[in-house]
């Protein structure tokens, strides 16, 4: 049963993009998680708990959902902690391009569950750097919705979506 559960998780990493609905979504949201758990540089039971919760509260009634959410976040601290062409300047750089083109996303831009993450820190210095990078997030959620309320509005009229 074990090895199912690998090859369908592995399947889905591969297909996500067409077989999951409003894929664009939840890969920000697994960014926005990895960023602050790349920070750490660690990955434990700890933060996979969080996300869980974090996936639970946004999709509700979706364990799949949820189940991608971690498993997408999982993906990108691994990229990240591997130095497998991604790092977290360019996950940054990643969020304000997407945020660019699709600003609706600022909406998904939640701190309060982020600083959950913060909380498991121990280093002072990796504390200090996660609020920052949460300043940062709140900074630039804060212009994205300011700066780019029209197109919001008008993105939002012609989207149907259930989270």
């Amino acid at each position: 049963m074990q090895l199912w559960v690998k090859i369908k998780n592995h399947f889905f990493n591969a297909f996500r993009e067409l077989f999951v609905y409003n894929h664009g979504s939840l890969e920000f949201r697994a960014k926005i998680l990895a960023l602050m758990i790349s920070a750490n540089e660690e990955f434990n039971a700890d933060d996979c708990e969080i996300i869980n919760k974090i996936g639970e509260n946004i999709y509700k009634d979706d364990p799949k959902r949820v189940n991608l959410l971690f498993l997408s976040t999982k993906e990108l601290v691994k990229k990240v902690n591997d130095d497998n062409g991604l790092d977290i300047d360019t996950l940054i750089a990643n969020i304000q391009k997407e945020l660019r083109f699709v600003p609706r996303y600022a909406k998904k831009i939640d701190i309060e569950p982020l600083r959950e993450i913060v909380s498991l820190s121990k280093n002072e210095d990796i504390i200090a750097y996660q609020n920052s990078i949460l300043e940062f997030l709140e900074t630039l959620k804060e212009e994205t919705l300011n700066t780019k309320q029209s197109q919001i509005k008008k993105d939002e009229e012609n989207l149907v979506s259930k989270y």
